[in-house]
């Protein structure tokens, strides 16, 4: 007997599908890349001519800001291109890629400042205070209006999440070389420039490491962290005339959209397209699934699903 297949999405007005960020990121995308473009060139002069290795620290890691947020931008802009028949989800899943290479980037740029910082640390220079205090107070300003650009947007979209988190940590870390220089000029003690860029490269670690974690993730088609499958498995295995649930993947199509295809084993035969509708509405609402994708199945022992787990002994 022929297997049913019963595809539906909410309707766009209720959430159903997500595309390319609100005009105004586009806009927070273009001023962030100016103002920290810009921001890098004078933070890594004025670290020379100081000599400050937290200062060069900083500037490193906010030119790996500045490669994250074009990726960002371009692969937002990529997620709106329309299906192909080359490309049938389109270009969505550029954001996932874009982000995890977002968080590998940061990574390789810490683990150059790490290096530079345990050889100034080793043989201290000479550091100008009073010109790291300047530059990087300079630092705290643009990071923190960059970061309240994309501060709406942090939670449904991990882009705007990757572009956000990075620039707060800037202001922080700004905050941080902004005491090392204070604590240069009250004590002359010039190993503080060093240890303070090894401070900056542990939080960078730390604030990067879930990104690099979940990008890395849906990258593999992992699924979302934030959906239980179990518990979508439970939820499917429950509605009215569904004895049973498998071959079930739950995936992201891109960084704001979640998608899913299972079988469902109904054997007084298709529930019709009312049902198919309400259930996906349902893990819509209930599990933030935008895309999902169900197949019906009487469970006729003659016609057996070749995806369906076999029985063990």
């Amino acid at each position: 007997m022929p297997h049913q297949h019963g595809h539906s999405h909410p309707h766009p007005a209720e959430g159903g599908h997500g595309h390319a960020p609100p005009a105004s990121y586009n806009r927070a995308f273009v001023v962030g890349l100016l103002l920290n473009g810009g921001f890098v060139l004078v933070e890594a002069g004025f670290g020379v001519i100081a000599g400050s290795v937290a200062l060069l620290a900083d500037a490193g890691h906010n030119l790996s800001d500045v490669l994250g947020l074009l990726l960002a931008w371009v692969a937002s802009l990529l997620t709106a291109r329309q299906p192909s028949p080359q490309f049938t989800y389109g270009w969505r899943k550029s954001s996932v890629l874009a982000a995890f290479l977002n968080a590998i980037f940061l990574m390789v740029a810490t683990g150059g400042i790490v290096w530079e910082s345990l050889r100034r640390l080793m043989h201290p220079g000479e550091v100008n205070g009073a010109i790291v205090i300047g530059v990087a107070a300079v630092g705290i300003v643009i990071n923190t209006v960059t970061a309240l650009m994309f501060v709406s947007g942090r939670k449904g979209d991990m882009n705007i999440r990757a572009a956000f988190q990075h620039m707060a940590a800037d202001a922080l870390i700004s905050v941080g070389v902004v005491v090392a220089g204070i604590a240069i000029v009250l004590t002359h003690w010039l190993w503080l420039d060093p240890a303070f860029s090894l401070i900056i490269s542990a939080l960078i670690i730390v604030s990067t490491w879930g990104l690099l974690k979940d990008s890395f993730n849906l990258a593999i088609d992992g699924v979302p962290p934030a959906i239980d499958a179990r518990a979508v498995q439970t939820y499917l295995a429950e509605r009215p005339g569904v004895t049973q649930v498998h071959d079930l993947h739950i995936w992201s199509m891109s960084t704001v959209e979640t998608a899913l295809t299972a079988h469902l084993v109904m054997p007084a035969g298709h529930p019709g397209d009312a049902f198919l509708t309400q259930l996906c509405h349902g893990l819509h609402d209930h599990f933030g699934i935008h895309h999902p994708t169900l197949q019906i199945e009487v469970g006729d022992s003659n016609q057996a699903c070749m995806l369906e787990p076999k029985c063990r002994a």
